[in-house]
This record gives C-alpha cells, sequence and structure tokens, in this order.
C-alpha cells in the first residue's frame, strides 16, 4: 500500500510540474504577445495610409487596421481591383487568392496593413500588353471556367506554381490548387488545364 501510495503521489508530482511548466510557458507567451502588442511601432490607431506595389505600380491607400487586403482591392483603391472575389470569406475557398511577395494568399484573411512595402499581384496584372500567360491560355483553350468567381484564384495558384518551377507536373499543379474550390464542378477541364500547361512549359525549356 505504502508503496502504491508513493508511485501515485510520484505521478502526481510529475503531473503537477508538467502542468507548472506549461503555465510557465504559457504565461511568459503571453507576456511575449502582451508586450509587443504595446509597443508603439505596432500600434495603429485608426485609418492609416500603407504604401505596397500592386501589379508592378506603386500603390497608396487609406484603410483601418481591421480592413482586408480584398476589401482594400475591391473597394478602396481609385481603380477598384475585382479579380479577386469574396465568396467564403473564411479563406476556404479561394476565391480571393492573390499572390504576395510571389506568394499565393487569401486576400480575405490577410490585413491590408500587413502588405505595407511588399508586392501584391492580382489577375489584372498577369496578362501583358492584352496577352494571356500560358496558365491563362490553358484555362481558356481546356474551357476551364463556368460561372468565373473560382477562376482568378486558380489561375493565381497555378501562376504562382509554375513561377516557382517552370518543369512542374501536373499533378504539381494540380496540388496547387488544393485551396481553390470550384463549386460547378469544372475541375475536370481545369485539370486538363494543368496538364496543357505542364506540357507547353516542358516543350519550351526542352
Amino acid at each position: 500500500m505504502a508503496e502504491g501510495r508513493e508511485r501515485d503521489a510520484g505521478l502526481s508530482r510529475r503531473a503537477f510540474l508538467k502542468g507548472a511548466g506549461s503555465v510557465a510557458a504559457g504565461g511568459a507567451l503571453i507576456q511575449e504577445v502582451a508586450a509587443e502588442a504595446a509597443s508603439p511601432s505596432r500600434t495603429i490607431d485608426g485609418a492609416t495610409t500603407i504604401e505596397f506595389t500592386l501589379n508592378g505600380a506603386k500603390t497608396e491607400v487609406e484603410v483601418e487596421p481591421r480592413t482586408t487586403l480584398l476589401s482594400a482591392l475591391r473597394s478602396h483603391l481609385a481603380i477598384p481591383h475585382t479579380a479577386a472575389k469574396e465568396v467564403c470569406d473564411q479563406g476556404s475557398c479561394g476565391a480571393c487568392t492573390v499572390l504576395l511577395d510571389d506568394e499565393p494568399v487569401c486576400a480575405c484573411m490577410t490585413l491590408a496593413v500587413l502588405v505595407h512595402g511588399r508586392a501584391v499581384r492580382t489577375v489584372e496584372g498577369l496578362a501583358v500588353n492584352g496577352e494571356l500567360t500560358p496558365v491563362q491560355r490553358a484555362i481558356a483553350a481546356e474551357d476551364g471556367t463556368m460561372c468565373g468567381f473560382c477562376t482568378p484564384g486558380f489561375v493565381m495558384s497555378m501562376t504562382a506554381c509554375v513561377e516557382r518551377n517552370p518543369a512542374a507536373s501536373a499533378q504539381e499543379l494540380r496540388e496547387a490548387c488544393r485551396g481553390n474550390l470550384c463549386r460547378c464542378g469544372t475541375y475536370p477541364h481545369l485539370f486538363r488545364a494543368a496538364e496543357r500547361v505542364s506540357r507547353e512549359l516542358t516543350e519550351e525549356i526542352r
């Protein structure tokens, strides 16, 4: 019995120490976050002007701290950029995908103030002098659009993939679109477009 009580006491002590360690670590993290939030350099009070590069052009826009990048693009610019669509507003459908420093992000889940000093690209900035990119041409050729709401997101996700790796396989392009949903069920056409892009870019490299 004494041995059992001792073993139980040992378990209790270990559990206590483990819990205490977790509380200490959590407390340290809370203090760090609180200190960071209190830093004057990180405090934004009311509307503020941010500067960023949008499709290669220097851009300024006044936003509130709560304004998302999607809202800034669609509703706060002198010339609205509406290709990125507001659909789920939860970062789960990919219709609002844009490239932030060449990486795909959901604009509906990205605060506009966080893009200050950075580069943003949308579908509007891809075609040069009216000439579509390989991704855009492939989606058009394979009839990869239906209602069109999801199309800009697929285009931007595929574009980021082929820019990182021009020799990306069709499977890699599919994987790049994992966060993009098509409510019209146009996936077979979009996947054929991915295969076309992969084939064409591989031939160009050769």
